[in-house]
């Protein structure tokens, strides 16, 4: 099967930049948010992104038009019924994931292919909550996705050799270079990330040294684009908080339990730059 038509459900920060990869690299792309006004938000990040571009020479006029021509949005989960392939990339929440691919499986064709952007959940449960366990596969993108050239491919158990070779090959078309990576929660990045972003926060509450220290010294000292604590202000201490909690459950390792000042930080809604503040002002 030739991969045509691409449906994204959701149009955050994640999707609508999801979105906006797919319709740049050719394919005629839906993308599908529960509200208008959230439509179009996302839809006005996505032109923001690339009229930006045109301005710093990074974007032609021509690529944007087109890209922006392929793109189409809808409040409906029906108006995806003509897609090969969905990007699934709302709440991290297993009911709600169901909820949409169950709606998904009566209105797409039985050769479609389904595809969770989830960061943590466990795919091969997804995949057992539809009616195509073979046809479903983990694509977890990073943000921002128009520049993050990473993306992990996911096998679930029951994800079909098929499958996950179609799967791989479409990543690559859009651009990315793709790993594959297990179906364990985190996968390969942020099994790796998350700890290390904790082992900060601890080094933080046991008095290493300043934030903006502990920050020059990591990029600095290894080269790393962003310290610990601007990472973490960047991807959302909630975001960090809740693949913390869902690591530490399969795990059980302290190295994946989140630190107490995270998790009041969280509670303070000091989730970083999201909101205005983390570790940092903003």
């Amino acid at each position: 099967m030739q991969i045509k038509t691409v449906g994204v459900l959701g149009c955050g920060l994640m999707g609508s930049g999801i979105a906006q990869v797919c319709a740049a690299s050719g394919y005629k792309t839906i993308v599908r948010e529960v509200e208008d006004p959230f439509l179009k938000k996302g839809m006005g990040r996505i032109e923001k992104f690339l009229s930006d571009g045109v301005e710093k020479g990074k974007v032609t006029a021509d690529a944007k038009q087109t890209t922006l021509g392929s793109l189409s949005g809808t409040t409906k989960l029906e108006d995806l019924k003509g897609c090969d392939l969905i990007i699934e990339a709302i709440i991290e929440n297993v009911d709600e994931k169901a909820k949409a691919f169950g709606v998904l499986d009566g209105v797409v064709g039985e050769r479609t292919i389904f595809c969770s952007n989830t960061s943590s959940l466990c795919i091969t449960e997804l995949a057992a909550k539809t009616k195509r366990p073979d046809r479903f596969a983990g694509l977890h993108f990073f943000n921002p996705v128009p520049l993050m050239k990473l993306v992990e491919v996911i096998r679930a158990l029951t994800t079909s050799d098929e499958t996950y070779q179609q799967v791989f090959a479409f990543a690559q078309s859009l651009g990315k270079d793709p790993i594959t990576a297990p179906d364990k929660p985190g996968f390969i990045v942020n099994r790796l990330l998350v700890p290390y972003l904790l082992d900060a926060i601890r080094a933080y509450e046991n008095g290493l040294g300043t934030l903006e220290d502990i920050d020059k010294g990591m990029k600095l000292g290894t080269g790393y684009p962003m310290g610990p604590f601007t990472l973490l202000d960047f991807v959302g201490l909630d975001t960090t908080y809740y693949i913390a909690n869902i690591m530490f459950d399969e795990y059980r390792e302290p190295a994946y339990a989140p630190p107490p000042l995270l998790k009041r930080m969280v509670l303070a809604g000091r989730l970083g730059k999201k909101s205005g503040q983390g570790f940092y002002k903003y």
